[in-house]
């Protein structure tokens, strides 16, 4: 396979998960290998309290395509997407999670997609594989999402997506919690950018319990997604000024294998 002209950054967030990151970072790098000249991985370490940061640590010694980036604290979901976001040098920046339910060499499905005309490729899960109470909540979540924000991606939850560094530097963001996922989905569709969307596979999680789902944090959530509809849909407010919003532009989908 010829490899791609684009420049790539991959980059994981991490919050404790010291059994996965190590060979998810691993994966990204051969893969990135197979696919361009020019990538790195970044990883942000969110304050964890396990040895993710020794991992990490250990993993970047004499390698010129790894970068980490430690958070003195826990500074939350969003907040580390962010500083993944503000990091990323190449042309393309593409993130997931860093606790293994996405299989990162998936990144070779989204690819083919950012055409010329394209701006964000999402992935949508074929099939959610968490425990029944995720799941319910994660559907409802997701309704809400699209219905208040008019999203024009079927699965804002997927943390699986590839977008033009260019179109990132339109946009601002400033959610710390997961809410940050919609943020960014409405800001980008706000100032035009065009989707396309594939479906990718979704695992049980493959160490320990999601870090997410405590009273604490999904507080947080609920509070910054209601503070963001009102700041941006309710108050016609957008980084980029009270100017009407660009219409999203949505490619035809990839259909479900």
């Amino acid at each position: 396979m010829p490899l791609n002209p684009a420049s790539i950054s991959v980059f994981l967030p991490a919050f404790n998960d010291e059994a996965a990151i190590g060979e998810l970072v691993s994966e990204a790098l051969i893969l990135l290998k197979s696919l361009t000249n020019d990538y790195e991985v970044i990883v942000i370490n969110d304050g964890s309290t396990d040895s993710t940061a020794a991992v990490l640590d250990e993993l970047a010694i004499g390698s010129e395509h790894i970068r980490i980036i430690h958070h003195p604290s826990n500074l939350g979901y969003g907040a580390a997407l962010r500083t993944g976001f503000s990091n990323a040098g190449k042309d393309l920046v593409f993130y997931t999670d860093g606790d293994g339910q996405y299989d990162v060499k998936e990144l070779a499905l989204l690819l083919p997609l950012m055409t010329d005309e394209v701006d964000v490729v999402n992935g949508y899960k074929i099939k959610r594989q968490d425990d029944r109470y995720r799941a319910v909540s994660g559907a409802i979540y997701k309704t809400l999402a699209r219905w208040f924000f008019r999203l024009p991606i079927r699965d804002v939850d997927c943390d699986f997506r590839l977008i033009r560094r260019r179109a990132l530097q339109r946009i601002s963001l400033s959610a710390s919690s997961g809410a940050i996922c919609v943020e960014l989905v409405h800001k980008l569709a706000a100032a035009g950018c065009t989707f396309r969307e594939v479906p990718v596979h979704h695992y049980e999680r493959p160490h320990g319990r999601s870090q997410f789902f405590t009273p604490r944090r999904i507080a947080h959530t609920v509070l910054e997604f209601f503070a963001l509809w009102w700041n941006v849909v309710v108050s016609g407010y957008f980084v980029f000024g009270k100017a009407r919003p660009a219409k999203p532009r949505f490619q035809a989908d990839v259909q479900d294998p």
